[in-house]
């Protein structure tokens, strides 16, 4: 038996995929607060699925990735911020960026540069 794919995740999956590509050619050409990502359309929350897939498929920086599940989430009723943190200096500085509240790796040891909030 085969599993099906439900169609409001495959719609979620191809927002996450034009949101992504959108997000990252805006990065490339202005100042994150200038990004503006584009609303998904209304579907329910379990269609993130789609949107998780294509973002663990597609190899985005942690940027874009942050920009488009906040998109998601203030979609849903969510409304966490982005933020982009440093550490180290030098040869060894190195950046990433989360949305607040993520546990992801070693979030922890980055200073706070930027936040850009949730709208």
């Amino acid at each position: 038996m085969r599993n099906r794919v439900d169609p409001a995740s495959l719609r979620a999956a191809w927002w996450a995929y034009q949101a992504l590509h959108r997000t990252r050619r805006e990065l490339r050409t202005g100042p994150v607060r200038s990004v503006a990502v584009s609303p998904p359309p209304r579907l329910p929350a379990r269609a993130g699925r789609g949107v998780k897939a294509v973002l663990r498929r597609t190899d985005p920086t942690c940027l874009e990735r942050a920009l488009v599940l906040q998109a998601w989430e203030q979609a849903h009723g969510g409304g966490r911020d982005v933020i982009i943190g440093v550490r180290g200096s030098g040869d060894e500085l190195a950046a990433h960026a989360w949305l607040e509240g993520d546990r992801d790796g070693d979030v922890w040891s980055f200073e706070e540069l930027l936040r850009v909030p949730g709208r």
